[in-house]
C-alpha cells in the first residue's frame, strides 16, 4: 500500500465547506484542531464526534470558549452557514442538503452510531463536490471509511490523522485502508494547514 503523502506539503486553494469525523480520543483531538481556526474563516466546519445516546452533547459547551469563531449545534433545516463550527446532535444523524441546508435523521445508528460519520460525508460529498475537505481523526470505529470513499469519488480532498500519531488507530486506518486519503498528518500538522486554507480564503 502506498504512504500518503504529509498533510503540511498539501494546498487546499478551494474549499468551501469542511466535515471532520471523530470518536474515541476525539475531545482532545479537536481541542488542538478547532481553536486553530481564525476568526477570519469564512467556510462552514461540520463535525460528528460518537456520542453517548440518551443524553444532551456538551461539545458546544466545550468549545465556545475555546475558538475564535462561532459553535453551535446544527438544526433541521438550517442553512450550512460560514464561519460557524457545528457540531451534530445527540442520537441524530446529521446530513446536508443539495440546497445546503441540514437535515436531521433518526434512521438507524450506523456501525452502531447515531451520529455516525459516513451519512454526514455521503450528502457533503454529493453537496459540495470537488470544494469539500473533510477529515478523518482518532476513533475505535470503521465509521468514516465509506462515506471517505464518496468524498475522493466527488473529487473532494480527503485528510486522515496519521495512525501513528492518533489516540485510537483504527477509525483513520479504515479510511486509509479503504479510501486512499490525500494526505496524513498529525493533528497539529492537520490544524496547520486548515488554518492556512482559512486565511488564504479570508484574503
Amino acid at each position: 500500500m502506498l504512504i500518503p503523502p504529509r498533510v503540511t506539503g498539501l494546498a487546499l486553494p478551494r474549499v468551501e465547506a469542511v466535515v471532520i469525523g471523530t470518536s474515541a480520543g476525539g475531545v482532545e483531538a479537536l481541542g488542538t484542531l478547532l481553536p486553530a481556526l481564525p476568526a477570519e474563516m469564512a467556510f462552514p466546519v461540520v463535525v460528528v464526534m460518537h456520542v453517548p445516546r440518551g443524553g444532551s452533547s456538551a461539545l458546544v459547551e466545550i468549545f465556545t470558549p475555546r475558538c475564535a469563531v462561532a459553535v453551535r449545534e446544527a438544526t433541521d433545516k438550517e442553512p450550512v452557514a460560514g464561519g460557524t463550527i457545528w457540531f451534530a446532535p445527540s442520537d441524530y444523524h446529521l446530513l446536508i442538503e443539495s440546497t445546503r441546508t441540514f437535515a436531521l435523521s433518526t434512521e438507524a445508528p450506523v456501525n452502531y452510531s447515531r451520529p455516525a460519520i459516513d451519512p454526514l460525508f455521503e450528502s457533503a460529498a454529493a453537496a459540495f463536490g470537488s470544494a469539500l475537505v473533510a477529515i478523518i481523526l482518532t476513533g475505535a470505529s470503521v465509521d468514516g471509511a465509506r462515506g471517505a470513499v464518496a468524498v475522493r469519488q466527488a473529487g473532494g480532498v480527503l485528510v486522515v490523522e496519521d495512525p501513528a500519531c492518533a489516540d485510537s488507530a483504527a477509525m483513520p486506518a479504515a479510511a486509509i485502508a479503504l479510501a486512499g486519503p490525500d494526505a496524513i498528518g498529525s493533528v497539529f500538522e492537520i490544524a496547520t494547514t486548515l488554518r492556512t486554507a482559512a486565511l488564504a480564503r479570508a484574503r
